[in-house]
């Protein structure tokens, strides 16, 4: 990879973009844990009342054995899912998995009207056919590479690459 996104450049435009997605019934959820900082960002900045929702993936997941059970991964939505226009956002779109367990897990609290995705980065490698209807950026990695989004103490976002070992 050249060099590391500008998440905070990102956020500006997934804030862009995720404007014409909203209907004046949306409701966003964020996965843990960079998309449950990015939808709360965005529901102050989008001028949302009330409490995002906040959804994990961790008791869906596929390889569950491999990458154990997030501590802090906890299922939030202050609202009936039932009929619900939902909009998901996470920080980086790979494989597809996340969002396969996210929607197990929307649909074990009720059925949505309609579910979307928005995303800070796309990087291809998609092993389930899961598109998301805005990316902020499309950037392509060595599979060798994580992207992960990360917060520091006055909420500005980064983002980091380790090598995946």
């Amino acid at each position: 990879m050249n060099a590391i996104p500008d998440a905070e450049a990102l956020y500006l435009e997934l804030l862009r973009g995720v404007k014409p997605l909203m209907r004046p019934d949306t409701r966003l959820v964020g996965i843990t844990s960079g998309g449950a900082w990015l939808v709360e960002r965005l529901q102050k900045d989008l001028g949302l009342p009330g409490a995002p929702g906040i959804i994990s993936s961790a008791m869906h997941r596929d390889d569950f054995a491999r990458r154990g059970l997030a501590a802090s991964a906890q299922t939030t939505l202050p609202f009936d899912v039932n009929g619900a226009d939902v909009l998901l956002l996470d920080d980086v779109l790979y494989t597809g998995r996340t969002i396969r367990a996210v929607l197990n897990e929307l649909f074990d609290f009720g059925r949505p009207a309609c579910v979307r995705l928005a995303v800070l980065i796309d990087r291809g490698g998609r092993e389930l056919p899961v598109a998301a209807d805005f990316a902020a950026q499309k950037l392509e990695l060595p599979a060798t590479q994580l992207l992960a989004l990360a917060r520091s103490d006055s909420g500005a976002f980064s983002f980091k690459v380790e090598e995946n070992t």
